[in-house]
């Protein structure tokens, strides 16, 4: 029998993970269907529970329900309690186990695809919200030396410091920031609304890698003032698609190879 799984959001049309994990069950020959899930904003848990009676296997979870998917979690991973947020849902014998896979996509978009090495690695994060805080564990795991969590309001940075308990993890404002990173990523939610988050020119170097967490058909402005700095720039899609290769190794012990599927996303025709 065919399994069955599904992104769950609220709006969905607009995702490309059916299309990625249609890509990943053809390159593996795992057995399996993958649709859009558009669930109320107001009942995100009677949604899962309603997939769960029909028989799908697992879930991704996007916007605005990870957190609502760690709260309805029955058992968490490390990286999903370290990040407070769930994006991957697995239904087994009647618990739902949460996992958050965003870090490692990003941790792999970093090493496989953009060649950077984290291990020494100083890694200026912008924004202090739900999705900085899901990266900083597998940062930490990759080896990065130091990790600058700058946010506009410093109470914020600090709380988010204050879970990790690690002294590689500090916090500043953005008028604070005055070194050279060799990662910066933007994790704010500026890209979305055509906004540069005020980061200092300084922060880059021609040896910066400076990745937007978003990903849309045009550079971000924080891509285009990166560049414009002489940073190597990278837009999210690639985080998208690694990420998706985890949740399809959580799901089915396979994981995926992600090189062409990522081509085939740049480049449609």
């Amino acid at each position: 029998m065919t399994d069955r799984y599904c992104v769950i959001g609220h709006p969905i049309a607009h995702s490309k993970s059916p299309l990625i994990h249609a890509a990943f069950a053809a390159q593996t020959g795992e057995d399996l269907t993958y649709d859009r899930e558009l669930a109320p904003l107001d009942g995100f848990d009677a949604h899962v529970h309603g997939l769960i009676a029909a028989g799908v296997r697992g879930a991704n979870v996007t916007v605005p329900f990870k957190l609502d998917a760690a709260r309805l979690a029955t058992q968490l991973s490390n990286r999903a309690r370290a990040a407070g947020a769930v994006n991957t849902l697995s239904f087994v014998d009647g618990a739902i186990l949460g996992d958050n896979t965003d870090g490692p996509g990003l941790v792999a978009d970093i090493v496989q695809n953009a060649g950077v090495n984290l291990p020494g690695a100083r890694v200026l994060l912008l924004g202090a919200g739900g999705a900085a805080r899901g990266v900083v564990l597998p940062l930490l795991e990759a080896g990065a030396a130091r990790i600058v969590v700058a946010n506009r309001t410093r109470a914020t940075a600090n709380a988010l410091v204050a879970t990790f308990l690690d002294a590689r993890v500090t916090a500043c404002e953005y008028a604070d920031i005055a070194a050279v990173f060799d990662v910066v990523v933007n994790a704010t939610s500026a890209s979305l609304s055509g906004a540069l988050p005020p980061v200092p020119a300084c922060a880059f170097s021609a040896s910066t890698l400076a990745l937007d967490m978003m990903y849309a058909a045009e550079p971000t402005p924080f891509m285009d003032f990166a560049a414009s700095q002489g940073a190597q720039v990278r837009d999210g899609l690639g985080m998208l698609v690694e990420q998706a290769a985890e949740a399809f190794f959580v799901w089915r012990g396979v994981r995926p190879a992600t090189a062409a599927v990522l081509e085939m996303l740049r480049d449609p025709a």
